[in-house]
């Protein structure tokens, strides 16, 4: 693919051998695996950004859909030019919603219903593995200081 370096390609070769290899060495990638695909090459895109940059339908099953090498080159190069990831003022006002007396907080429980219930829903696993992660933990009323969340979430994963 003329569009991308030659850095890119073997960077994208590398996690797609990775995933093959866990797959069985077959010379492909299930199509359901994209977005965290996606993600070892550090990028954020949304589930439905990585379903409409590969064409996929909606309710697409583990083994219906593999992609080579080749057809996931493309696929990378639209979901690396998706700028559209949110910024941390984003984050910050549609946090404010949440923060009744606006002192920079919102409810633990309020924040779990957020992540689980709106947008692209997470699970309560994955809410779990990013408090965990994040190091975030309630204060005695319950409370979570969002500001310093969020700045936890969009720095990534500490790479000690």
């Amino acid at each position: 693919m003329a569009d991308l370096s030659e850095s890119e390609i073997e960077e994208v070769r590398e996690v797609f051998d990775l995933f093959d290899y866990w797959d069985g060495r077959d010379g492909l990638v299930d199509a359901t695996k994209i977005p965290d695909f996606m993600r070892c090459l550090g990028l954020n895109p949304t589930n439905e950004v990585c379903k409409s940059a590969s064409g996929l339908q909606e309710n697409l099953k583990e083994g219906e859909k593999q992609f080579k090498f080749e057809e996931i080159l493309p696929i990378f190069k639209v979901v690396s030019e998706d700028k559209d990831t949110g910024t941390f003022a984003d984050f910050m006002e549609a946090m404010k919603t949440f923060d009744r007396e606006g002192l920079g907080f919102i409810s633990s429980a309020e924040l779990r219903n957020v992540l689980t219930a709106m947008g692209e829903r997470l699970t309560d696993g994955e809410v779990d593995f990013i408090l965990k992660h994040t190091e975030t933990h309630e204060d005695i009323d319950g409370n979570i200081k969002y500001e310093e969340f969020i700045k936890k979430v969009l720095a990534g994963p500490d790479t000690k």
